[in-house]
């Protein structure tokens, strides 16, 4: 089955061009298929559907050191079993796809977690700017304002945040462009405070932080090196704490902040989705279900008859 794996990765790799990160969860997940399959001596090619649905009943159940794999994993588990069936067939390996009409465990919506406008006011104004830091501290201030209102003006992933690179602003013109899952690249509009703090930082920082060194990415460390998704949450975390918000504070949630104010406002779910880099607009429309459950917390509170 290894060679079976090894060749869907490649046309994952090649065809599809799924990013790093994917591509590891897909390897994960056949790895769990790998290993049940080779405890019953069965290769891939002879596994029925029956086997499958043993698979996920497999899953479901809870191993004696450890926990039982949630509805929702085994639900993102099936998606990959049922490329890889997909991808034999088309390959010529097997003559039917076994996982055609495997049923995936029901998954409870789980609606994200959105922040209040006050909130989002109070994260933004953390950065300290005021006169009297030492320059190598005032540089890194203005570089996380500067992060922290893209993050919000744009709604962008925290591994496309830190991805951009100084040829992907559009200053003049308000824009900026992202490369998102699979390589594809789309303009994203910016905000007015999102271009202040970004000439700010550019103009005023950027030079400081690479200590006479060159780097394309806009958005540095102290060493003069591109900032990292791990730094970004860790700073992320810090400003969050000093809003008082009381949960640490995770890059997701200034996203899902983002697309919600802005379906609040009366945008277009299909600009939205354009913005977010989806796909699919399925993925877009959990957004509508926070829009709903804030509709009947407004009933709740204001309606004389409730």
């Amino acid at each position: 089955m290894i060679s079976e794996i090894a060749g869907f990765i490649n046309y994952l790799t090649v065809e599809k061009g799924l990013s790093r990160n994917t591509l590891h969860a897909y390897r994960s997940d056949l790895e769990k298929l790998r290993k049940f399959l080779e405890e019953r001596e069965l290769p891939l090619v002879s596994a029925t559907q029956s086997h499958l649905q043993e698979f996920v009943r497999a899953l479901q159940q809870k191993p004696p050191d450890g926990q039982p794999v949630s509805a929702r994993s085994i639900s993102r588990i099936l998606v990959t079993v049922r490329g890889l069936c997909r991808w034999m067939v088309l390959e010529g390996k097997r003559t039917e796809d076994p996982s055609e009409n495997l049923e995936s465990p029901t998954v409870e919506k789980k609606l994200p977690r959105v922040l209040s406008l006050d909130q989002v006011e109070a994260l933004l104004s953390q950065p300290d700017l005021r006169p009297g830091k030492t320059p190598a501290a005032r540089a890194m201030r203005l570089r996380d304002k500067a992060m922290l209102e893209v993050l919000y003006a744009t709604g962008l992933r925290v591994s496309e945040l830190v991805s951009l690179q100084v040829r992907d602003l559009n200053l003049d013109v308000g824009y900026l462009d992202c490369q998102g899952k699979g390589g594809k690249v789309r303009a994203v509009p910016l905000g007015d405070s999102a271009r202040e703090a970004l000439e700010q930082y550019r103009d005023h920082a950027r030079q400081s932080l690479l200590k006479g060194k060159g780097s394309p990415m806009i958005f540095l460390t102290n060493r003069g090196q591109g900032m990292t998704r791990q730094g970004f949450w860790k700073m992320l975390r810090r400003y969050g704490k000093l809003a008082g918000i009381r949960s640490p504070l995770k890059p997701h949630a200034v996203r899902h902040s983002f697309a919600t104010h802005l379906l609040q406002r009366g945008a277009d779910l299909r600009a939205v989705q354009m913005m977010l880099g989806h796909s699919d607009i399925s993925t877009t429309q959990i957004y509508t279900h926070v829009l709903k459950e804030r509709l009947r917390e407004i009933y709740r509170e204001h309606h004389p008859r409730v």
